[in-house]
């Protein structure tokens, strides 16, 4: 099978990147996540990144298999969101869009990609690691990082003892 093309998301598919997003959610139902699991996404804050420019999808067959949502936070490029349709799970899709979105960081001078996760939930922080993120320690979690996480703490089923912010340097740090 061919690699996805990856590309700008469109208007248009915003609706469909929510329900991609609350599908994909479902597998934390698996873990004891459910209210993470049932999450709506905000699909104004989705809207407002695709105007920026700062979504992109991975389209097969003419199909979205999966979306990547940056930000930037205390200079870093930042995953604000990846989400792969469990119909086109575990064939590289989420790996093929995060590496987009480091590349587009490299590109505009961004020192690293960061992102937060559950530390110990296997597709999260211990699949991350796979992809040479290590996680921050506290006292290099810049402010608009951690404000990031302290609002995700605020969001039903996001414990802050289970959450972590990661980061990949895209060259080494000074």
């Amino acid at each position: 099978m061919a690699a996805p093309l990856i590309r700008s998301a469109r208007q248009s598919e915003l609706d469909d990147l929510a329900r991609l997003e609350v599908q994909a959610g479902e597998l934390f139902h698996s873990v004891g996540l459910s209210a993470v699991a049932d999450h709506v996404p905000d699909q104004q804050a989705l809207s407002r990144s695709q105007r920026q420019g700062l979504v992109w999808v991975a389209e097969e067959s003419e199909r979205v298999a999966g979306y990547v949502v940056a930000t930037v936070l205390d200079g870093n490029a930042h995953i604000e969101q990846v989400s792969v349709a469990p119909t086109h799970a575990r064939r590289g899709i989420g790996r093929r869009l995060m590496a987009h979105l480091e590349t587009w960081g490299r590109r505009n001078d961004r020192p690293a990609t960061t992102l937060t996760t559950f530390r110990d939930v296997p597709w999260n922080g211990p699949y991350y690691r796979t992809l040479g993120y290590r996680e921050l320690p506290g006292a290099e979690i810049g402010r608009e990082l951690a404000a990031a996480m302290q609002h995700e703490a605020s969001l039903p089923g996001m414990d802050a003892c289970r959450r972590c912010a990661m980061i990949k340097y895209n060259r080494h740090p000074s």
